[in-house]
């Protein structure tokens, strides 16, 4: 399996506990609803994950929308979404952050994450319900995985994000402090969610003064 080919439940549940030091009750969770959204009760491939519609979605932060017509989405990663996403966590919101600050010492946090989704799902076709909270979920997972404090900030290092998100690899100073739990990427992916009807709801105001 180490190939991304015939890759069984038991096969996703022990890599998603290998690479991110997840609970076995939130790998179990993901792996077993994946096979369940692709209707599969054989061995699947990576490749075949990223059959559209299923466990993949349109709105990807970092990858074009799927091609009307095509069955699997673009597995490039776009550069320029890339720095569209990390810009949305230097704002400079918090105390200490800021693009005179680098990327060492901005953090990225629900509140960025929900700037960013607004702002893709403004880009493509409006996501369903299960697509929009699987969009969600990936993000608040990783938000948990590498939950960074920095004074009285928590998120994830930009420069980790860019490293995963753009080279698709782990950042090569991180080591796991903890276990991820499915509860917690429950209340994250919640706190995302209020933070994109925030959002919202700030740039519906905004337009209406300009009108």
């Amino acid at each position: 399996a180490r190939d991304g080919k015939n890759l069984g439940v038991w096969d996703l549940i022990s890599g998603l506990k290998a690479c991110y030091n997840l609970s076995t009750p939130l790998a179990a969770f993901l792996s077993i609803t994946t096979f369940f959204i692709l209707r599969r009760i054989t061995k699947v491939s990576l490749f075949e994950i990223g059959e559209h519609g299923r466990v993949e979605h349109n709105a990807s932060l970092v990858h074009k929308d799927t091609p009307q017509g095509c069955k699997y989405a673009p597995v490039g990663i776009v550069s320029r979404l890339v720095d569209l996403l990390l810009s949305d966590a230097k704002t400079g919101d918090e105390a200490g952050e800021g693009p005179e600050y680098g990327e060492r010492r901005t953090l990225m946090d629900a509140s960025d994450v929900a700037r960013a989704r607004v702002r893709r799902e403004k880009e493509s076709p409006k996501l369903d319900g299960v697509h929009a909270e699987i969009a969600r979920g990936e993000m608040a997972i990783i938000l948990g995985v590498w939950e960074t404090r920095a004074g009285k900030n928590v998120g994830i290092p930009v420069e980790w994000m860019r490293e995963w998100i753009g080279y698709e690899r782990l950042p090569k100073d991180w080591t796991p402090t903890h276990v991820q739990g499915l509860f917690d990427v429950v209340k994250r992916s919640f706190s995302i969610h209020r933070a994109m009807d925030a959002q919202r709801a700030l740039e519906a105001s905004e337009k209406s003064k300009l009108q």
